[in-house]
């Protein structure tokens, strides 16, 4: 194939087990290209790759970029890693993940779904709701569709949708059809110095775009203001008459143009609904039509580690959320408390950056205080070295003693279950590697005494 103006007959990916790398890995092997690369450890998403006949390493030798044609590295990769380097000084063609992202997105009428959160639920949910309803559009996503069984999808229609991630301001390589922004909550003030900084990126991605819908609350912002706005009982497009069903919500969808009355939505939350009406929103503007839509949405499957339940009885649940920033852990207990209610809610969370704890330490006490019980594991660092003073420690001290534990990986399960007061939901939170754990703290419970044996068999 040619790209970028290079006959690509090979690709190799450095940070293959990115979610947003694998799924440029599985588009350029669907178009027959030999794709290779590197991560440092394996994982769900390696994995799934190498049962598709993509070649994965664990370790680095800039022996393995002989013969490419094309590299592709993601700025979480260290500058000195042995593969880096020589990938700097190669023959071969080397672009950043945002830089590929965006040269494959002009061949499309792209959709961008940005946000500090949601753009992974709405993006996923938009991609679901065009494919099921009749438009095939293709899909960049940055999480696991239940529906599509992955993260990429190929189409053979003109639009496109994909997550736009703020992180290293990589959605300004994007110039999309339409833009969507559904929050600014401050984060990532280690790559933009100050939440002032970072409000300036998502300006010159609404500028960037030729359509922009934002989240009624981004339209306070002074620029945002003369953009059409989403939300939940309020905005431009709105759902409105929430009703608890089981695990999900029926709404109406409201704009000037249409009234979809009696919406099913297979997933709780506020907040999801609120994700819900901008992919209905830009569905609609992409010519799906009504009646498709609400057997579409009740369709949705879900995503891997959103609002996920692993595990529902009558007195005993488990869901694990990908929860990362103190807003969606606000969301996601609050979540747990209205469709589960009576409940003790029981967090168990891992931080995700010594910076973004550093930064955010406040936020995540106010945000797992609205829980009853907090176990709270090690930093998980990703792409960073420690920071002096910077510990999961950090954020228990601004919480009451009797409410929060540090908690070993080791110990898990055991601390999980002498904290649980019936009846409980137990919320595993975080971005980095306690996905690891999920599995085993979901047996754990399925098999525990407080798991009836007739409603073991149910999960």
């Amino acid at each position: 194939m040619n790209f970028s103006g290079t006959h690509i007959d090979r690709v190799y990916f450095l940070g293959i087990g990115g979610i947003g790398m694998s799924a440029l890995a599985r588009y350029f092997r669907r178009e027959g290209v030999v794709v290779s690369g590197y991560d440092r450890s394996s994982s769900v998403v390696t994995r799934a790759l190498e049962a598709e006949g993509i070649t994965v390493f664990y370790e680095q030798d800039a022996a393995h970029l002989a013969g490419q044609d094309l590299v592709i590295y993601t700025p979480a990769v260290p500058a000195d890693a042995p593969e880096m380097v020589a990938a700097r000084t190669g023959s071969f063609l080397l672009k950043k993940r945002a830089q590929v992202l965006g040269e494959l997105s002009r061949t499309y009428q792209t959709l961008a779904v940005a946000g500090t959160h949601g753009k992974t639920t709405t993006s996923t949910m938009l991609a679901h709701l065009l494919r099921a309803s009749g438009i095939d559009a293709s899909a960049f996503l940055g999480g696991i569709s239940r529906n599509l069984h992955g993260n990429f999808a190929h189409g053979t229609s003109p639009w496109m949708v994909t997550e736009a991630d703020e992180y290293d301001r990589s959605f300004l390589q994007l110039h999309p059809h339409t833009g969507v922004i559904t929050s600014l909550d401050p984060d990532h003030l280690d790559i933009y110095g100050s939440s002032d900084m970072m409000t300036e990126s998502y300006r010159e991605f609404a500028n960037q775009s030729q359509h922009v819908l934002v989240h009624h609350t981004v339209s306070s912002t002074s620029w945002a203001s003369k953009y059409p706005n989403y939300g939940v009982e309020a905005g431009d497009y709105r759902a409105e008459n929430l009703r608890a069903e089981g695990l999900g919500v029926r709404f109406t969808y409201r704009s000037e143009a249409h009234v979809i009355e009696d919406l099913y939505l297979p997933m709780p939350g506020k907040h999801n609904v609120s994700n819900a009406t901008a992919a209905l929103t830009l569905a609609l503007n992409c010519g799906a039509t009504p009646e498709r839509l609400m057997a579409s949405l009740a369709s949705f499957s879900g995503i891997y580690r959103r609002f996920e339940v692993m595990m529902h009885s009558e007195l005993l649940s488990h869901v694990d959320d990908y929860a990362h920033h103190p807003a969606e852990i606000a969301a996601a207990i609050t979540a747990a408390r209205d469709y589960l209610p009576g409940r003790q809610v029981l967090v168990v969370f891992q931080p995700h950056l010594y910076s973004r704890t550093r930064d955010f330490a406040e936020g995540f006490a106010s945000s797992l205080a609205m829980a009853d019980q907090v176990l709270l594991m090690d930093i998980y660092p990703a792409r960073e070295e420690p920071i002096a003073g910077v510990n999961a420690q950090m954020i228990a001290s601004l919480m009451p003693g009797n409410q929060v534990q540090l908690v070993a990986r080791e110990a898990l399960s055991e601390q999980i279950e002498s904290k649980i007061t019936l009846p409980s939901v137990v919320l595993t939170l975080g971005a980095g590697d306690i996905d690891k754990e999920v599995n085993s703290i979901r047996d754990t419970l399925v098999n525990s005494a407080f798991v009836k044996p007739q409603q073991r068999n149910q999960n």
